[in-house]
């Protein structure tokens, strides 16, 4: 299994789309076997789910994300867990033993429409 998380700071990002960077892992049989952490590629509709499919990710982990975003990643039958928030190493410990919960997007309520993926609240918590 292959999975991207946004990255700010060592914490999960609160916004996927917005995040300086993607930490990336491979996972085989409940062990990390590979972790890398990339820039973000870029920020513009459509991307980031086609980026994510020629890398073969499986899962991408962020704060919250906007609902175009959440359908393109469904198109390309990557799962987009949202309510993600911590330090990316607890993440990656409950993500390992099965234990990680998404919840409701942090980006809920803010009128994201089609090709909207700005929040409203501070992406550097």
């Amino acid at each position: 299994m292959k999975v991207a998380i946004s990255t700010d700071s060592g914490q999960v990002s609160a916004h996927f789309g917005r995040c300086p960077e993607f930490t990336i892992l491979d996972i085989d049989d409940g062990k990390i076997v590979n972790k890398q952490t990339i820039p973000n590629p870029g920020h513009h509709p459509g991307f980031l789910p086609g980026y994510f499919e020629q890398m073969g990710v499986n899962a991408v982990i962020a704060g919250g994300g906007g609902q175009r975003a959440q359908m393109l990643f469904a198109e390309k039958n990557i799962q987009f867990i949202l309510g993600v928030t911590g330090k990316i190493d607890e993440v990656m410990d409950k993500l390992c033993q099965g234990e990680l919960e998404g919840g409701e997007s942090l980006c809920t309520g803010h009128g994201h429409g089609e090709g909207h993926h700005d929040c409203d609240h501070d992406h550097h918590e």
